[in-house]
């Protein structure tokens, strides 16, 4: 059997070319290539960019200001919970710190005066690091002088502090100050950092002595030392770049500052998923009933009308114990989907409004709240500082105004008088004589 013969085009028929590509297309690549293309992306994104910078701006905002309105409400009682005055006594504190190796400088003296001027010290690192004055240092004081505090008396705290202990330790890797603060501000501005070698000489000098003192131990001597060189390091190449130093160090910055985000991420998740978990093996919150228990404890019932009027609707109760083990199970599964991750953000932080009203316990919820923050969606952050300008403007000019319109009343009370003498003289000038007036020097 001979093979078919092939077919012929008929004459005069056009002949189908191949489609040319469109203007400006790119060849569909392969798979191998679209992944090594993505991940390429991917590096230069990471190493190029300070990617989250408004959410650990919000981070470093809420911890550093929820640990300094934690020091302000204790102020009174700041002898008892971590100074002389503590139930968890010197030689105990010495004791657990010999042994774990923590870091507190509280245990370096026992007077109340040094206890006092680190206490001091850690409600002003906390106020200049919420907002944003030389950053990277503050960030390293801020987690110094809270783990000094926290360290002494380790009783103490609950898990807010514990998880303040943490998220301290992730932001001295981010760079937190790049948004929302004075640092952002002055390099916007162009301005010179002035205080910066006075800052990092002051700081040397400390750690010399405390070394010098045997005060650190090897470890943190090493840790705290590499700190202070990298700080050093890094204001001298951001005025003096030697080639490709200053890249370099911005990529190794860039680099720590992700891993930074990334640990901070990592840590909310695991708050929540271990707590929802948890929760799931305990036999109230299966029946849906251990919501009510809190609210009927007086310690935890700062407003025990409101809290007995809960408690006394049980389907509400079991909708509220429900719903906190769904949102906290369901939170790290929901960052595959932007829409459902900031759903769930809403039903949080109503959560821990709940339980800071409900419960009484601010300081954890505020913590959870700076935890959570890392997850806010940036279109809300960027219109949040879009509000903040606007308001700012708008209360900038009302004092602007206010101070003009002060200054024109006193302009004004001041000119009055030599305008009414300077009137009264030039209308004595000026004005007829009266019919049979005769004037004071005229002669009859």
């Amino acid at each position: 059997m001979s093979p078919p013969a092939p077919q012929r085009t008929p004459a005069g028929a056009a002949v189908p070319r191949p489609r040319a590509p469109l203007p400006g297309a790119e060849p569909r690549r392969s798979r191998p290539e679209a992944v090594r293309a993505a991940f390429r992306t991917g590096v230069a994104r990471v190493t190029g960019a300070t990617l989250g910078a408004r959410q650990t701006a919000a981070v470093r905002i809420g911890v550093a200001g929820t640990w300094g309105l934690y020091l302000l409400r204790e102020w009174p009682h700041r002898a008892e919970l971590y100074g002389p005055g503590s139930a968890w006594g010197w030689d105990l504190a010495q004791r657990l710190v010999s042994g774990n190796g923590a870091f507190t400088a509280l245990l370096w003296s026992r007077g109340e005066a040094w206890f006092t001027c680190v206490y001091v010290l850690a409600l002003l690192v906390s106020f200049l690091l919420v907002l944003g004055w030389r950053t990277r240092t503050m960030s390293v004081l801020f987690a110094l002088t809270l783990l000094s505090l926290q360290n002494r008396s380790v009783f103490v705290g609950d898990g807010g502090d514990n998880l303040l202990h943490l998220l301290a330790l992730y932001l001295c890797l981010t760079r937190c100050g790049q948004a929302w603060s004075l640092d952002a501000r002055r390099r916007a501005l162009g301005r010179p950092d002035r205080a910066g070698p006075w800052l990092w000489g002051l700081l040397g000098a400390a750690l010399l002595a405390a070394v010098s003192a045997g005060r650190l131990s090897p470890g943190w001597t090493l840790a705290l030392a590499t700190a202070w060189a990298a700080l050093g390091a890094w204001w001298f190449l951001e005025r003096h770049p030697l080639g490709e130093t200053r890249a370099l160090a911005d990529v190794l910055g860039n680099l720590l500052h992700h891993a930074g985000l990334l640990l901070l991420m990592a840590q909310t998740c695991l708050v929540y998923g271990a707590a929802g978990w948890y929760k799931i093996q305990g036999s109230r919150w299966q029946d849906g009933t251990a919501v009510y228990y809190p609210l009927e404890l007086d310690a935890f019932s700062p407003w025990p009308a409101l809290s007995h009027a809960l408690a006394a609707h049980g389907t509400l109760i079991a909708l509220l114990t429900y719903g906190t083990v769904f949102a906290q199970v369901a939170f790290p599964f929901s960052l595959l989907n932007r829409r459902a991750k900031n759903v769930l953000i809403i039903v949080l932080t109503a959560e821990h409004l709940g339980i800071a009203l409900l419960l009484g316990l601010p300081f954890f919820s505020l913590a959870m709240l700076a935890s959570d923050a890392v997850f806010l969606p940036s279109g809300l952050l960027r219109a949040t500082e879009r509000g903040a300008r606007r308001l700012g403007r708008g209360v900038g000019g009302t004092m602007r105004g206010t101070r003009k319109a002060r200054g024109m009343r006193g302009a004004d009370r001041g000119a009055l008088p030599h305008e009414g003498r300077r009137s009264a003289r030039a209308g004595d000038e000026t004005a007829p004589a009266r019919p049979g007036a005769a004037s004071a020097g005229a002669a009859p």
